[in-house]
């Protein structure tokens, strides 16, 4: 409790010093959690009666922060600004942060769970840890249901089916002031939109033979435990079917895990805490927050980050208009990509498996084609991407949690090698990526599967 004391005096005093100034310039990352944390600070900025602008970018480097100190404006960092802090105070940029990625030290000026001795992957969010200063600005409770839709989004919840840690007590609070509803359902994406087979087709996580990427065995699976399909002509989804067809469902996955060999406890979270925002319609993308942060990040991946702002704070006319359109044109790119890297091949070293995608898939989704290649990959290692980008060679990795639990943490390992051959990592234990020189793939690769060996082999030496 005293740790938590001291984080909300920390957010109260960013946000007493963010009520001095009157023009303030928003910074934020382009993902579902960075959006969300974005637009939580311009709003609650907006509501003080602070003139404020927002501005997106994929990373924080010199160049970019010699733009914004050019500015000349106070600054508020979202979602990221922990790893460049020393960059940031040498460019003189008057500035607080809110973040959640490994910090290189602490700063009064900032607030950061990893500073207090909590997680960043699961503790707090970068829009979790937004929306503590936020709350701290005046009456914002309602931002909390966006915020808890960025957490989901940096899967926050991967690791315990739930949102833990000091993200619950933001859960409750959300709850308590009737903005959104927590139930225990199945973990799947898609329940509100898709037909039940397309949500069973598309999931893979956990892997299911003959179901994960088979439609046809997905319809065949459906009607062989007794499971209705269709209502006449439509499609039905997961929240149109009784709760009798539901529970057969999940029972015969279960199954299917039992004999796939799926540890216990990594099973037991296929069904898990499930976050409605009970102020959106039901059947639509926003009401459940899963869906809300696949949404975002379509929009966020091809540039179009005011598109998501703007729905996140309430545009429901054009903005969710194009938004939709995005996500349509998003998933047609995915399927695209997962197919190409079916073409090309993943190719494996000892400890990590790796595919190049050139210039064939856009470096701001490969990372997310990366997670779904396990469906084509081996299981047992982490997989990772190469795209190129203008800043060189976009490296994006993704484990699973059962690769988490032997012992990888895919940032630790993902920022060491690329600090090695000349470039800057960074992210989460189970998702992490960087930008490394061109040429250096080969390289980066070796050491990477050296380090990644050390994580396992220590781990193993733990647990003994």
């Amino acid at each position: 409790m005293e740790k938590i004391k001291e984080i909300n005096l920390r957010a109260f005093k960013i946000a007493e010093f963010l009520k001095k100034n009157d023009e303030i310039l928003v910074v934020s990352h382009i993902d579902a959690d960075g959006i969300t944390s974005g637009a939580i600070a311009f709003e609650s900025l907006r509501r003080a009666g602070k003139e404020v602008d927002i501005k997106f970018v994929k990373q924080l480097d010199e160049i970019e922060l010699r733009r914004i100190a050019d500015e000349n404006k106070f600054t508020w960092f979202t979602d990221l600004g922990s790893g460049q802090l020393d960059l940031i105070e040498k460019e003189g940029i008057e500035f607080v942060i809110t973040d959640h990625h490994i910090p290189v030290k602490s700063h009064i000026h900032q607030l950061n769970p990893h500073d207090f001795g909590y997680d960043g992957s699961y503790d707090l969010s970068g829009s979790t840890t937004t929306y503590l200063v936020a709350e701290k600005m005046g009456l914002n409770y309602d931002l909390s249901a966006i915020a808890i839709v960025g957490a989901i989004g940096d899967l926050q919840d991967s690791k315990a089916g739930k949102l833990v840690g000091l993200n619950r007590f933001i859960v409750n609070e959300a709850v308590k002031n009737g903005f959104v509803s927590v139930y225990r359902d199945l973990r799947f994406f898609g329940k509100q939109t898709r037909p039940v087979y397309k949500m069973l087709e598309y999931t893979f996580d956990p892997y299911m033979p003959g179901i994960s990427g088979n439609e046809r065995g997905a319809i065949e699976f459906l009607k062989l435990i007794d499971v209705r399909i269709k209502d006449d002509d439509k499609w039905l989804r997961w929240i149109d079917l009784s709760d009798e067809e539901k529970k057969r469902i999940v029972s015969e996955i279960v199954k299917i895990c039992v004999e796939m060999g799926y540890p216990f406890n990594l099973i037991m979270k296929i069904v898990g805490d499930v976050y409605i925002l009970v102020n959106e319609e039901e059947g639509t993308e926003l009401r459940d927050a899963m869906e809300f942060s696949t949404l975002l990040n379509a929009t966020a991946r091809y540039g179009f980050n005011e598109i998501g702002l703007k729905v996140c704070l309430g545009e429901r006319g054009d903005a969710f208009k194009k938004a939709r359109r995005l996500l349509a044109e998003h998933r047609k790119n995915l399927s695209n990509g997962l197919r190409l890297v079916e073409e090309i091949g993943i190719y494996e070293l000892k400890n990590i498996q790796f595919f190049h995608a050139g210039n064939n898939i856009p470096d701001t989704i490969v990372g997310i084609v990366a997670g779904m290649s396990f469906t084509l990959a081996n299981k047992e290692k982490p997989v990772i991407a190469f795209a190129e980008s203008d800043e060189g060679i976009k490296v994006s990795a993704r484990a699973t949690q059962k690769l988490v639990e032997k012992g990888i943490h895919l940032a630790k390992a993902i920022s060491k090698a690329a600090e090695r051959v000349g470039g800057k990592g960074g992210g989460h234990s189970i998702a992490a990526g960087a930008t490394i020189p061109r040429g250096s793939e080969d390289e980066f690769l070796k050491l990477l599967d050296l380090i990644i060996g050390e994580q396992l082999m220590n781990n193993l030496q733990l647990t003994k």
